[in-house]
């Protein structure tokens, strides 16, 4: 199977690089020092399940693809849509893009501008960044990536994406309700993203506070009502769900979203906090909570952007 990897960060780089390892003939789309550092030196892969070093094709040119089989997206959900627009004329009719990026609505921004049958649905569970140039360090949480058609049919192409992934000792699941799925990981990101933005303090030191804890409920449970809104069948129970995530990961762990806007780059913001926000908006759901962590962080993320 011919697979490219647009964005060999924490996700791409990981997942990418144990195709890689498994023999797969693997494309990587990075750019800058990342991208000389992989070329130079190969794609080193720091793990709490074992590191190892991959030496795959890596360029920064979409438009050099011929006939992917499988277009794997580990860019930010902010950057989908123009990623989209430059896959537009590499793919074929039979080519699968796999957005695995936090946010709820990925797929459906593919949909808008690739062809329907193209585009498959997924998430993934990880904890992991770019260390350095051409290092990926994945140090919390079993990996795993949940999949599946839009419409929840389990195809023949999926069962052999499954396949594909269990040869490169990637656990995944293919989702009976990929929506569903997506919503419950959306659910624990959004509420945990701008609330460790606004206190830049690790998990733990969030999860210890019981007004921060009180927050971050107020905060999920909007999340619900919007989901609930749309049709997505999330409930208390999921919840309560995240919240032992939030106890049980590594108390030094933080969001990606929260490391970018702590470090001065563009996030994720808008798909997030700004996502919900917009959202009530359109169902008339009141979101206050979200509202007040998104308009917080709207003017840094304007001026990282240069909009201010």
């Amino acid at each position: 199977m011919n697979i490219v990897v647009i964005g060999a960060g924490g996700v791409g780089g990981y997942f990418g690089g144990k195709l890689a390892k498994a023999g797969n003939n693997v494309t990587f789309i990075a750019r800058g020092k990342h991208l000389k550092a992989i070329k130079n030196n190969g794609l080193q892969v720091k793990s709490i399940n074992g590191n190892f070093i991959v030496r795959p094709n890596v360029t920064d040119d979409i438009s050099t693809i011929s006939n992917p089989d499988l277009v794997i997206l580990g860019v930010k959900s902010w950057q989908v849509g123009e990623v989209a627009k430059q896959l537009k004329s590499v793919i074929n009719k039979n080519t699968m893009v796999l957005p695995l990026q936090n946010g709820a609505d990925n797929a459906d921004k593919l949909r808008v501008i690739l062809p329907n049958e193209n585009v498959l649905a997924g998430l993934c569970k990880i904890v992991s960044r770019v260390e350095a140039p051409g290092i990926i360090d994945h140090f919390a949480f079993d990996p795993e990536i949940v999949f599946g058609e839009y419409d929840n049919e389990t195809t023949q192409r999926v069962q052999e994406v499954s396949k594909l992934f269990d040869n490169g000792g990637i656990k995944n699941t293919i989702s009976k309700d990929i929506h569903l799925d997506i919503w419950k990981k959306f659910l624990f990101i959004a509420t945990i993203s701008g609330i460790g933005a606004l206190t830049r303090v690790e998990f733990g030191a969030l999860r210890d506070d019981e007004h921060i804890r009180q927050i971050m409920y107020q905060t999920a449970n909007e999340i619900v009502a919007i989901a609930n809104a749309k049709g997505i069948a999330l409930t208390n129970d999921d919840i309560e769900m995240i919240l032992k995530v939030v106890d049980n990961l590594n108390e030094k762990t933080t969001a990606s979203m929260q490391r970018d806007i702590m470090d001065g780059r563009p996030s994720e913001l808008e798909n997030f906090n700004g996502y919900i926000v917009k959202q009530g908006k359109e169902f008339h759901v009141t979101t206050p909570v979200n509202s007040f962590t998104y308009h917080c962080l709207l003017p840094q993320e304007k001026k990282v952007r240069g909009l201010s």
